[in-house]
């Protein structure tokens, strides 16, 4: 069963998160573009009064929260700033400090949940910053700030509690992940 046109727009907004181009869409989903701006405007009625709306910039889309959702969001952007870490963010930030950068990926390994929506919690407290990868282009390295460094009552990494031992263990862990079942490194 193929699903409406709107719907699968809907999709590829939800995943993509980032503006996208009419253009786009229609190559993505094998549509014209009249067909594409039908399906947009089907979309963006249907989303009246709901939570999420339509923006358009130009030939480009996205989808962004409804502007009567400010208030309730304000306060929950603040309780992601200001309330108490979550075993899983003090988790994450280990794993990032103690790596002194990790990728999400290698985050997720570790782990083993997903960790995004965690990382963007750090991100929003300035706690973590992404940077390009420098061994990978196509990655993102998720690194400690000063500001975290500083919150800790830390001057350098190296201050960190068992900061050797501990770092060696990740790398174990990290190196025994990239490894089959037979001992022999695997091949991507």
């Amino acid at each position: 069963m193929t699903l409406p046109l709107e719907s699968r727009i809907e999709a590829v907004l939800f995943f993509t998160t980032d503006a996208i181009s009419v253009g786009k869409l229609a190559k993505l989903l094998n549509a014209g573009k009249e067909e594409i701006e039908t399906a947009l405007g089907a979309l963006e009625a249907s989303l009246l009064g709901r939570g999420l709306s339509l923006m358009r910039e130009g030939d480009e889309v996205m989808l962004a929260t409804a502007s009567e959702m400010a208030p309730f969001l304000e306060a929950l952007s603040k309780e992601e700033r200001e309330g108490e870490l979550s075993k899983a963010s003090v988790e994450t930030l280990s794993i990032i400090l103690y790596k002194d950068g990790a990728t999400k990926s290698e985050i997720d390994y570790i782990r083993g949940v997903n960790a995004a929506y965690i990382l963007r919690a750090l991100e929003i407290r300035g706690l973590v910053e992404k940077k390009q990868n420098p061994k990978d282009g196509r990655s993102h390295l998720y690194v400690p700030t000063f500001d975290l460094y500083a919150h800790l009552g830390l001057k350098k990494k190296e201050e960190l509690p068992d900061y050797a031992r501990l770092r060696e263990s990740l790398a174990a862990l990290m190196e025994e992940g990239m490894r089959d079942e037979n001992g022999e490194p695997r091949t991507p």
